[in-house]
């Protein structure tokens, strides 16, 4: 199992390693001391290898020759790995951690699966689609950058909660989530406070659940109690309890907040993270604006008077909200992991 980072590449992987559990199959992580892969694969009850990696896209000078002089060492690292556990496949879910990891299973040829969550693949996968064995995807667009029947759609594995949420019933007030991931998202932030004077000063109906991250929440929390607003301001949240309780999601171009946002079949306003490698929250926002599923409004020109505006349009519009449900929903993918797992083990047959 190859990806790090990020919880989005992490989770992912630990979904599809249960289920191959499960088939009798034990699975081994290679990431880095650094990434979101330290703190949850152990509690989970698989075995964690450490190589020393950074990123390589848009990172800054520094730091990328950095990881370039880190490159051929970790490179050797994961050759040593696989040849002490002897993988009957390798699977990737990106990320700066996969790289060396998928260098090293191409040079032992050893079966490779990726697993691509966005619409605009991330530098590894870019560079060995032309080698993988087979590759699953989350969004149509990426299909070009590998050969001709060797992709095929298969979804991001999202927790089972988010499957299991009902359809909200509307009732007097608008409830909205959001929510810039587990830093929280500062244009975000910035946007909620200066949207809740509009919303008190034309007396709309509206309820905040607002994830802020460590950061920001005591600043935001204060002001929010102050404009006397309705709902709750909190550094950390149960997302599915909170996507459960929600009419309307606003939050990034994250394909795991996207995947969940399909999982639940909840209307959203999707604001891209500028800064992302390749712009691929924009390429992945860009798919549901497309097919109905949200809105989307670029990191620039959101703020507070942006945010009133796009809310109260749909508050005033429930069947379009209803409509921009139903079509995220056709996004969904309730067994990707168990193909994911599939594909590993027919790779192993093969």
């Amino acid at each position: 199992m190859a990806g790090g980072g990020t919880g989005g590449h992490v989770m992912p992987l630990l979904a599809v390693a249960r289920e191959l559990k499960a088939d009798g199959h034990q699975s081994v992580f290679i990431g880095t001391r650094a990434g979101f892969e330290a703190k949850l694969v152990p509690p989970a009850g698989f075995p964690l290898e450490f190589i020393e990696i950074g990123g390589l896209n848009r990172v800054g000078l520094v730091r990328t020759l950095r990881s370039l002089a880190q490159l051929p060492f970790s490179v050797l690292r994961s050759r040593r790995l696989l040849d002490k556990y002897q993988p009957a496949a390798v699977f990737s879910s990106g990320g700066y951690a996969a790289g060396p990891v998928v260098l090293a299973a191409l040079w032992k040829r050893s079966p490779l699966i990726v697993m691509e969550p966005n619409a605009m693949p991330g530098l590894t996968n870019r560079k060995i689609g032309r080698f993988v064995h087979r590759a699953l995807l989350n969004f149509p667009a990426a299909a070009s950058f590998f050969p001709p029947g060797k992709s095929e759609i298969t979804g991001l594995p999202v927790r089972p909660e988010f499957f299991k949420i009902p359809p909200k019933p509307r009732d007097a007030k608008l409830t909205i989530l959001i929510t810039g991931g587990s830093q929280g998202s500062r244009t975000l932030n910035e946007a909620a406070r200066g949207s809740w004077s509009y919303f008190r000063e034309n007396h709309v109906p509206v309820r905040f659940i607002h994830q802020t991250g460590t950061a920001a929440h005591a600043a935001l929390a204060q002001k929010f109690a102050e404009n006397g607003m309705d709902g709750e301001v909190s550094p950390f949240i149960d997302m599915p309890a909170a996507f459960a309780r929600a009419d309307l999601v606003i939050c990034c171009g994250g394909a795991g907040a996207l995947a969940e946002l399909a999982a639940a079949g909840k209307p959203s306003i999707l604001v891209p993270l500028p800064t992302a490698a390749d712009e691929h929250q924009l390429r992945n926002a860009e798919a549901f604006q497309k097919t109905g599923a949200s809105l989307l409004v670029l990191d620039r020109e959101m703020d507070g008077g942006r945010l009133f505006e796009e809310v109260e349009t749909l508050r005033t519009h429930p069947e379009l909200l209803h409509r921009m449900g139903e079509r995220a929903r056709a996004f969904a993918h309730p067994h990707a992991a168990r193909r994911a797992a599939n594909v590993l083990e027919e790779a192993i047959a093969y």
